[in-house]
């Protein structure tokens, strides 16, 4: 299940029980804020554990609402907070942006070094989401997934033409 994807405030009434019945999960954008402001959705989350593969997929400012931080402490040690989110939830965790960090309990966080500024374009994190829940649903573990995911989304970017705006929707047509 990928969830919080433009879902709106609705996703909070819902989160409950995708948090307990999903088998595998991706949560982003408003299901990443719903988590945020409710601390009986966040243990349901840490409840998931290793049995529910759980991949978060937050931008500085929802990693900072997660962490109760501000984004200025977020982005100045970006390694130990992606860590930090992994290590709470007990899941996989992209935080997003320039070299976005992919952290879970048992790894070693990664830098992705693939992708630009292109991808700050409004639903381009819904693609990622949306890629990572694809890749989990072709079988790969939660780690692999992401970090393919998130190595392929950056790796279009880089190879969009320069003349050419960048749209969610040209992001998404250009994966296999």
């Amino acid at each position: 299940v990928v969830a919080g994807c433009g879902g709106g405030q609705a996703i909070a009434e819902r989160l409950p029980d995708i948090l307990q019945r999903s088998a595998h999960l991706i949560l982003d954008a408003d299901g990443l804020n719903a988590l945020a402001a409710d601390e009986g959705l966040k243990t349901l989350l840490r409840l998931r554990g290793a049995g529910k593969p759980t991949v978060l997929t937050p931008h500085p400012l929802e990693a900072a609402r997660l962490l109760g931080i501000s984004t200025a402490q977020v982005q100045s040690d970006r390694l130990k907070s992606a860590q930090r989110i992994a290590d709470l939830f007990s899941c996989v965790v992209v935080l997003k942006g320039s070299g976005s960090i992919v952290a879970a309990p048992d790894h070693l966080p990664v830098i992705n070094t693939t992708g630009n500024g292109r991808l700050a374009t409004g639903g381009t994190g819904d693609v990622l989401a949306g890629l990572v829940g694809a890749r989990m649903a072709q079988g790969m573990n939660a780690w692999d997934a992401t970090c393919a995911a998130v190595h392929q989304h950056g790796l279009i970017a880089d190879q969009w033409p320069a003349d050419k705006g960048l749209t969610a929707q040209h992001l998404a047509l250009q994966i296999q």
